[in-house]
């Protein structure tokens, strides 16, 4: 999909701290563990935020005391040291510091687990629209050696290539021999995330033969040192590699742009988020939380290298193999970069949903369209029969103008594709998610 991509930006304002967060006498300010594409470099540079946005002088940062742990550090006006410890060795590992009072704050790149969900039920719900906050979105690229003259993978190949079947370069039609298959350890959300959408998907194990590596940077270097290498890594850490287009399903091939990322389209797309357990006391873990939804704080994350929760008109080429209609509408409507999504087996939004009804609306607002200036079009999954599926993509956009009404926007016009157009493959609950979903397009 070709995209004219016009910057239009908005994100939710942070207002003004009211007072100085209080300082613990010893130990640090607050905790946070998991997960290693988070705790690498945002999670410190959205800590390092706060601080300052704190009025904290001198912050900066320090090792810890092991391997993927480090220390922020800032003082007080009175000369107090302030620190928050930060600790990246996956994602599951946050939800276990959590479970043994040794975290405040747990960074994922996955959604929590239904097990783990139950683990930590006496600490209230995790799953509530206040306690699970999406912070970024992320993309999995599939990265290759700059030699390899592969352009585009499907994640059929995918789930081969990495399980062992396919295990030379000409077997896909490329060259370079025997395949070296590098992936992130069990630990890591970003190998999680890929088990999911690719390995589990299709009943299959990872390789045993694939290198192993808790580090994103020294993954990724040692696929672009390596021309027979192949290997899985969170968007900011493409580095030297060569990303590939990814083919789901029957969706278009799609490189991992910012702009399908930003709306979840493209096949590896993921969510990165922060826990905060609804039991927590700590007024640093609901600090951070609210500055990185923030629009300092989503600077943060474009700065990082992750896909900020920013609102962006983009101009969307039409293509003939889209609808008549939705050709039409691409060429008269800009499309905003948020989908809304639903909960699974349910017509109510998901958490980051009712997140982006606040960032959407005041794009709406901002821009001066709250009167027939937005049309919401609606998706499904395939169905067995095409009139529900036109309908329940109907039902989905009915839904979301709904909540729009509420606040003061007043809709052009609603439409369903029922399934056509899917981003994912319809074999898997999460393929059929992401095909169930609302665009929003501007005039």
């Amino acid at each position: 999909m070709r995209l004219r991509v016009l910057f239009l930006c908005f994100a939710i304002s942070l207002p003004a701290v009211a007072a100085p967060l209080a300082v613990p006498d010893q130990g640090p300010a607050l905790r946070i563990q998991g997960s290693n594409t988070i705790g690498a470099a945002l999670g410190p540079a959205l800590v390092k935020g706060l601080m300052e946005h704190q009025g904290l002088q001198g912050v900066h940062s320090e090792p810890g005391d092991g391997a993927n742990e480090q220390r922020v550090v800032g003082k007080t006006r009175q000369g107090k040291i302030v620190t928050i410890a930060v600790a990246a060795h996956g994602s599951s590992t946050g939800f276990a510091a959590l479970k043994n009072n040794r975290a405040d704050l747990a960074a994922a790149s996955r959604p929590i687990k239904d097990s783990e969900l139950i683990d930590l039920e006496s600490l209230g719900d995790l799953k509530s629209p206040d306690a699970e906050q999406v912070i970024a979105i992320d993309g999995l690229a599939i990265i290759l050696n700059p030699r390899n003259p592969l352009n585009t993978l499907n994640t059929e190949q995918l789930a081969q290539i990495f399980n062992g079947e396919v295990s030379t370069w000409e077997a896909l039609g490329g060259i370079g021999g025997a395949i070296h298959v590098y992936a992130r350890d069990d630990q890591s959300g970003t190998y999680d995330t890929f088990k999911e959408l690719v390995l589990s998907r299709r009943g299959k194990p990872l390789a045993g033969t694939a290198q192993r590596f808790e580090s994103s940077e020294a993954l990724s270097d040692a696929v672009s040192h390596d021309p027979q290498g192949i290997g899985f890594i969170g968007l900011p850490y493409v580095r030297q590699a060569k990303a590939v287009a990814i083919v789901d399903g029957d969706s278009q091939p799609m490189l991992p742009l910012t702009s399908l990322i930003a709306t979840e389209d493209y096949p590896l797309s993921r969510r990165l988020f922060f826990y905060l357990p609804p039991s927590s006391r700590n007024p640093w873990a609901k600090a951070l939380v609210d500055f990185t939804q923030g629009s300092k704080g989503q600077a943060i994350v474009a700065a990082n290298g992750f896909i900020a929760q920013q609102v962006q008109a983009i101009g969307v080429a039409p293509r003939p193999s889209m609808p008549d209609d939705y050709q039409a509408l691409a060429r008269d409507a800009q499309r905003l970069t948020v989908n809304f999504r639903f909960e699974e087996g349910s017509a109510s939004l998901d958490n980051k949903a009712r997140q982006d009804l606040q960032r959407v609306v005041a794009y709406i607002r901002s821009h001066g369209k709250l009167d027939k200036q937005v049309t919401l079009v609606g998706f499904g999954d395939a169905k067995n029969d095409p009139q529900r599926a036109a309908l329940l993509s109907k039902l989905r956009a009915m839904a979301v103008r709904r909540e729009l009404v509420k606040s003061g926007v007043v809709p052009r016009d609603i439409r369903g594709f029922g399934a056509q157009m899917p981003v994912a493959a319809n074999t898997a609950d999460e393929g059929r998610i992401k095909n169930r979903r609302v665009e929003v397009w501007v005039y």
